[in-house]
């Protein structure tokens, strides 16, 4: 729940790929987190592969995520 009040952290719920993906694409999340007793392991792996495997867009969403006190 505090993780996003530390420094240079970006923290992000995600309960499926997508998010998952979003997250990295868009707000350049770098600590991914999970509810662990809706997922199964397999649907876990899913989302830690999605999630290391995407990099950040930039662009647009740059300028948002520079906005953040870090």
């Amino acid at each position: 729940m505090s993780a996003n009040k530390h420094q240079v952290i970006r923290a992000a719920l995600c309960w499926n790929t997508h998010i998952a993906e979003q997250a990295r694409l868009h707000n350049n999340a770098n600590i991914l987190t999970m509810p662990a007793r809706h997922l199964s392991w397999e649907e876990v792996k899913k989302i830690v592969d999605t999630f290391l495997a995407t990099n950040f867009e930039g662009g647009r969403h740059e300028r948002r995520v520079n906005k953040i006190k870090i």
